[in-house]
């Protein structure tokens, strides 16, 4: 089964995307940017989903890391910052799709299989 790492604080954020993906995927959670890319780092994840504002490390300079180190990883910006500078910033990462909350399912799910399949 595929891993997906959701990096999110907001726990009814996290929540929803799990009982979204968890029928086909399997979810580990980061509560924060540091922890999103020591969790890269130290285990097997095919997706990261990762939220912009987040504390310790927020979501654009966490993907910077992690795309130094896996840039083959794909890394989803999920956010409600949905201007157009919040989603050039989140290309300019190194994200790979950007995704604005609240996310709709179909969407969504369509989104990760084209990059990691089912």
């Amino acid at each position: 089964m595929k891993r997906i790492l959701i990096a999110e604080d907001n726990d009814s954020n996290f929540l929803l995307m799990t009982y979204v993906l968890r029928d086909h995927y399997e979810v580990l959670r980061a509560v924060n940017g540091r922890d999103a890319v020591m969790m890269t780092e130290n285990q097997p994840v095919d997706l990261v989903l990762m939220d912009m504002k987040m504390p310790y490390i927020n979501g654009l300079e966490a993907t910077r890391q992690i795309k130094e180190k896996h840039p083959e990883l794909p890394v989803f910006m999920v956010t409600a910052n949905v201007f157009d500078v919040d989603q050039e910033s989140a290309i300019k990462a190194g994200c790979d799709a950007f995704i604005p909350k609240p996310i709709r399912r179909e969407a969504f799910i369509e989104k990760i299989k084209e990059f990691i399949g089912e």
